[in-house]
């Protein structure tokens, strides 16, 4: 039988670790909870299309100017709805990946951003 002192318990450095590990874990819930209700703007030809994004990446509200509106070129339209889209989906995805960075001083957890 071995000798020690590992009585079955675990260290205090492991118990502190584990406390730290769920605090971390909550901080980050609360955290991403907090991400998700906020909501992120972004504009595309200077004003003409307005678009907002929540933070759970979703897309909330849309306004376009009717000096952008010609019949003659919806591609136009097309593509200054995905410029502010994609701009204010990437503004949510960097507060979201800076808010959280905080909380693991910059180490990555797969799944989270």
């Amino acid at each position: 039988m071995a000798k020690g002192k590992f009585s079955g318990g675990m260290p205090g450095n492991m118990n502190n670790m584990l406390r730290q590990a769920q605090k971390m874990q909550q901080d980050m819930l609360k955290a991403q909870q907090e991400l998700e209700e906020k909501e992120y703007e972004a504009a595309a030809g200077g004003g003409a299309v307005t678009v907002k994004v929540s933070g759970k990446k979703e897309l909330i509200d849309v306004a376009i100017s009717p000096d952008v509106v010609d019949p003659d070129d919806i591609e136009m339209l097309q593509d200054l709805i995905m410029a502010a889209v994609n701009e204010a989906l990437r503004k949510a995805e960097e507060s979201s990946a800076a808010e959280l960075g905080k909380l693991t001083g910059g180490f990555s957890i797969p799944g989270l951003f």
